[in-house]
């Protein structure tokens, strides 16, 4: 989404858009290492991933994704002095809600210790490889479309990325499962590194508008 919202947010740098994108998944490893929220390992839970998400209100429940979501809005809005930019930034971060909606068995509150959700289209391989890749697919061709490399840093740098996120990606359901909880949000911390990867990329991309 952070890549196709780039049609829409020509001033936003891409590290601001794909902060927002991961927005919630930023938030959940810091809020497991203090042991906020649980996520626990079970093979099985769906095909697409090993991972049972036991609790996770404060950054997975729609009622929360909508404050954090109007926070980060605000930022965008005094940092980029653009009220449209920061229009597209907090409703990043809400799409990624509903995205998990699709692909999450029942698991996401509405609010925190409200009723939870999800269509579960991690249930199905296929499926989830075919949406998923599709909006992938889309939001590098709108990028590419909105955006030229002024060098081959905004070249290769983002060759980089989408090759790597894809892997990671492409990976998961063949992956072995993680050792433990602190394992997945010390890898989770990691993710910190796109939006600055991203904003990287753009520095070197101009707008073809």
């Amino acid at each position: 989404m952070a890549l196709a919202a780039k049609k829409m947010a020509h001033r936003a740098s891409l590290g601001w858009l794909v902060a927002a994108s991961f927005g919630i998944d930023l938030l959940w490893p810091v809020l497991l290492l203090a042991g906020v929220e649980r996520v626990a390992i079970d093979p099985g839970n769906t095909v697409f991933t090993p991972l049972d998400f036991e609790s996770y209100p404060w950054s997975h429940s729609l009622l929360m994704v909508i404050i954090w979501a109007a926070l980060l809005a605000l930022v965008a809005w005094r940092r980029l002095q653009d009220k449209a930019d920061a229009l597209v930034v907090g409703g990043l971060v809400v799409s990624h809600w509903f995205l998990d909606w699709v692909t999450h068995r029942p698991d996401l509150p509405l609010w925190p210790s409200g009723p939870v959700t999800g269509l579960g289209l991690w249930n199905s391989l296929v499926g989830t490889l075919v949406v998923e890749g599709a909006l992938f697919a889309i939001g590098i061709v709108m990028y590419q479309t909105a955006t030229r490399a002024t060098d081959h840093v905004g070249t290769w740098a983002f060759v980089g990325l989408i090759g790597l996120t894809g892997a990671i990606w492409l990976s998961g359901p063949w992956s072995a499962p993680p050792p433990g909880a602190s394992a997945i949000a010390v890898v989770g911390l990691a993710m910190w590194l796109f939006p600055a990867w991203a904003a990287w990329i753009d520095r070197h991309r101009s707008s073809r508008q």
